[in-house]
């Protein structure tokens, strides 16, 4: 049998999941920083191109939690 739907926990599971996805790309960003000298191109380019992705996927992420901030009001 199916396990019913519990939407309880999702709100903080995407608030966790925001969190960790910002500290992962200011991490990077310094990094950068800090290395631009010494990291290739190839690798440089690399990294901007995951933070791209990263932000996203941030989009994504609030445009959930807008649903799911929704869906509980109307609970």
């Amino acid at each position: 049998m199916a396990k019913p739907d519990n939407r309880a926990d999702n709100a903080a599971h995407l608030q966790k999941s925001i969190n960790n996805t910002i500290e992962n790309m200011e991490q990077t960003e310094e990094y950068l920083a800090e290395h631009a000298e010494e990291i290739s191109p190839q690798e440089k380019e690399t990294l901007q191109a995951k933070n791209e992705r990263r932000e996203q996927s941030l989009d994504a992420y609030r445009e959930e939690m807008r649903d799911e901030t929704a869906h509980q009001e109307s609970q």
